[in-house]
């Protein structure tokens, strides 16, 4: 939940499994990511890096490069399509995988995705195990982590249109074209016959 509302991006991490159940979730991993409001993509090396330190600690990978978690900003906690492509892309090569979603107001998805065998998915029911020791909060160390692995995009390219030409720019318009816009928008000539 820390990661959920420090900031106001989407942020995703590894869950960390137990030795002995690898749908009990001990911790979660972060590693450097660019991330938006819609949008997360790791860095390579940084995942890489995760990997390495898991293996080196004695963790195998069901341990720890199977339950991909990441944050929805909003009060929906539905895969988007990119998340879906996301899954299906990034960990289609697993024997198995859970996508798991935390959004706002408590709200949470989880599916698990079999890739061997017949293969198959089935959504989770989520629940916090309080009966399991835990540390405690330790918002100091989370933040230096946050802050350390968080790359927070201003804004994320747009596609405009040129109807003239009908060919795709990602590059913003400048303040002119919005000034354009907004006197084309508010005449009354351009605007007959469009709702009101």
């Amino acid at each position: 939940m820390f990661l959920r509302d420090y900031g106001e991006t989407e942020v995703g991490g590894f869950g960390i499994s137990a030795d002995n159940d690898p749908l009990l979730i001990e911790d979660v991993q972060i590693v450097q990511q660019d991330c938006s409001f819609t949008h997360v993509e790791f860095d390579d090396e940084s995942v890489a890096d995760f990997f390495d330190g898991q293996v080196d600690a004695g963790r195998r990978p069901e341990q720890f490069a199977r339950i991909w978690i990441h944050t929805h900003p909003g009060d929906c906690p539905e895969p988007s399509m990119t998340d879906e492509e996301t899954f299906a892309r990034v960990f289609g090569r697993s024997d198995w995988a859970v996508m798991f979603i935390l959004a706002i107001n408590g709200r949470s998805y989880a599916r698990v995705r079999f890739n061997v065998g017949p293969g198959g998915e089935e959504e989770l029911r989520v629940q916090v195990d309080y009966s399991r020791p835990f540390a405690g909060s330790d918002r100091e160390s989370w933040e230096v982590e946050y802050l350390d692995n968080i790359q927070t995009l201003e804004s994320v390219p747009v596609t405009f249109r040129s109807l003239e030409q009908g060919i795709s720019s990602t590059e913003r318009p400048d303040a002119e074209w919005y000034e354009s816009w907004h006197e084309y928008a508010e005449d009354p000539q351009t605007t007959k016959g469009t709702m009101p």
